[in-house]
C-alpha cells in the first residue's frame, strides 16, 4: 500500500481504497489536483529529506515552512518538555511556606522589579502573579527579588552592581525555554552552601542557598530569607566576566 501511495502520489486511505476495490488512485487524482499536487509535492520532499515522515512533509508543503523551521520547532518543544519535567520534579513546599508566612505576617515587602523597588504588603500568590494591598496585582515576570523590608532596606546598599545591567535591565523572556535559568536542578548540589548570582537589573547576591523550588530559590538565612525567581537570573558566579572597571552603585530607593 505504501508502495501504490507513493507510485501514484496520493495519500494511504485513497491507496487503500484502491486496494479494496473502491475509487481508483488515478480517478482521485482527477477529482483532487489541487491536493494531489500537494502530496506530490510532499513526497517529492520525502525523497530529498528521508527522516521526514508524510505527516510532516505535507506539514511542510501546506504551510510553506522549510525544513530549518522544523527542526527548530522541534527543538524548542523539547526544550519546552524538559523544563515542564524538570519543574514538576522538584517540590515547591519550602517556598510557598516563605510566602505564606509572608502574607501571613502582614509583612511589609520590597519587591525589587527590573527598574525600581515597590514597597508593600504581600496579600496573596497566585500562579503567576502577586497580589499587594496597595499596588495591587503584579505579573511575577516583572519580578526580580522579594524580602522582608526590614532585611533588604539595610542590605541593598552594600551590595555590588553589574553597572551595565544596572543601567539596562535585561529584557523580560516569557519563554521559559529561552532563560539563562529555567532548570531548577542545577541549584540542588548546592543547597546549603553559598552561592553567587547576577540578577537582570545587575544586583549581585553572594549568599547561602536554603531552598530550590520548581520556579523560584530562596537565599540567605533560614527564618529571613530573600526570594529570587529563576526567570529573574542572568547569570551565576562561574559565569561572571572578568572585572572591568566596574564600581559598585549605590542602592534603590524604595518606592512606598
Amino acid at each position: 500500500m505504501v508502495a501504490l501511495a507513493k507510485r501514484e502520489k496520493v495519500p494511504y486511505r485513497i491507496a487503500r481504497g484502491d486496494l479494496d476495490g473502491k475509487m481508483k488512485c488515478r480517478v482521485w487524482r482527477k477529482l483532487h489536483a489541487e491536493e494531489a499536487k500537494r502530496f506530490d509535492q510532499a513526497y517529492l520532499l520525502m525523497e530529498k529529506h528521508p527522516e521526514l515522515g508524510l505527516p510532516d512533509a505535507f506539514a511542510l508543503v501546506q504551510s510553506g515552512m522549510s525544513i530549518e523551521d522544523l527542526q527548530q520547532r522541534r527543538v524548542r518543544t523539547q526544550k519546552k518538555a524538559a523544563v515542564k519535567e524538570a519543574r514538576g520534579s522538584v517540590p515547591g513546599s519550602a517556598v510557598d511556606a516563605y510566602l505564606a508566612a509572608l502574607i501571613a505576617e502582614k509583612a511589609e515587602v520590597a519587591v525589587v522589579l527590573g527598574d525600581r523597588t515597590l514597597v508593600d504588603v504581600l496579600v496573596q500568590s497566585e500562579p503567576i502573579a502577586f497580589k499587594l494591598e496597595r499596588s495591587g496585582r503584579l505579573e511575577k515576570l516583572q519580578v526580580v527579588l522579594l524580602a522582608r523590608r526590614t532585611l533588604w532596606d539595610p542590605l541593598s546598599p552594600t551590595l555590588d552592581r553589574d553597572q551595565k545591567l544596572a543601567q539596562k535591565p535585561l529584557p523580560i523572556v516569557r519563554q521559559p525555554e529561552r532563560r539563562p535559568f529555567s532548570d531548577p536542578r542545577a541549584f540542588m548540589p548546592q543547597i546549603g552552601q553559598e552561592i553567587g548570582i547576577t540578577l537582570r537589573n545587575g544586583i549581585r547576591l553572594k549568599q547561602l542557598l536554603v531552598a530550590v523550588g520548581p520556579f523560584d530559590l530562596l537565599v540567605g538565612q533560614t527564618g529571613n530569607e530573600i526570594f529570587i525567581p529563576l526567570h529573574g537570573i542572568a547569570r551565576r558566579a562561574e559565569q561572571e566576566p572578568p572585572a572591568g572597571g566596574e564600581a559598585p552603585a549605590g542602592g534603590e530607593a524604595p518606592e512606598s
